[in-house]
């Protein structure tokens, strides 16, 4: 049983990744974080929450903002 209670907690734990796709209000520039960003600087875009950094990745290349230049 105690082994059963281990595996579900790291279990939590690995499903709790978020990433973000961000845009960098003064360089235009779109990157991937994990941390939901804080600062006035940066703007959440694309569909907001991703669960796997490979999504949020592959969704910068299909989000508007990001790939106008």
């Amino acid at each position: 049983m105690r082994r059963a209670r281990r595996f579900r907690l790291g279990a939590q734990a690995a499903s709790a990744a978020e990433f973000y796709i961000v845009r960098d209000a003064a360089t235009k520039k779109c990157t991937v974080v994990d941390t939901k960003p804080t600062t006035t600087t940066t703007t959440v875009v694309g569909d907001g929450v991703y669960k796997t950094k490979t999504e949020a990745v592959s969704a910068v290349k299909t989000t508007k903002v990001c790939t106008e230049q």
